[in-house]
């Protein structure tokens, strides 16, 4: 019997390494079950799932010019249609997708910052430092709402940036002796 791709075999563990497990099928033709390709979970050691000579049943995944075969054990494992999916978090809503049943989040209206409305520090109004309540320039920035506007958290962002990078600047070259300084 020809090896295809898709087939689905019996065969014996011959081989276990760290990346997968060495699989005898028929006529002596051996075939890697990598690693990822051993069960749906994630299997950070290959002996906690299979052991020398256990009796396998694999998919062909894909044989190559050279005669080596991919092996899948997972693939075999039949799955329920209706199993329900796992949710997936919706980055840019900041809930689980519409929909989803108990325990949904109600959507933010748009302009409002990450949790807690502040910054990432839990601050309100997105201050992150002792400036109080002045924006980038020390004038009040802030829109009706008290929080800071876009623009003015990306000028504050590049004011503060070019400080560091100057103060680097300075210390770095005081460190090599100056501008143009000699080196003996």
């Amino acid at each position: 019997m020809a090896i295809e791709v898709g087939s689905k075999l019996e065969g014996k563990v011959t081989g276990i390494t760290h990346f997968g497990a060495f699989v005898e099928l028929a006529e002596g033709v051996t075939g890697l079950v990598h690693i990822s390709e051993i069960a749906d979970n994630y299997v950070k050691d290959v002996n906690d799932h299979l052991k020398l000579d256990d009796k396998v049943t694999v998919k062909v995944i894909n044989v190559d010019k050279d005669g080596k075969i991919g092996l899948s054990i997972k693939q075999t494992i039949e799955k329920p249609a209706d199993a329900p999916r796992p949710e997936r978090f919706n980055r840019f809503e900041g809930s689980r997708p519409s929909g989803s049943g108990a325990g949904e989040r109600p959507s933010r209206p748009s302009g409002f910052g990450g949790a807690g409305g502040g910054d990432r520090g839990g601050r309100p109004g997105g201050d992150r430092g002792p400036r109080g309540d002045r924006g980038p320039r020390g004038g009040g920035f802030k829109n009706p709402a008290g929080k800071l506007t876009f623009e003015d958290k990306m000028s504050r962002f590049l004011k503060d940036s070019e400080e560091r990078i100057s103060s680097l600047k300075k210390s770095t070259e005081s460190k090599r002796g100056g501008r143009g300084g000699r080196r003996d």
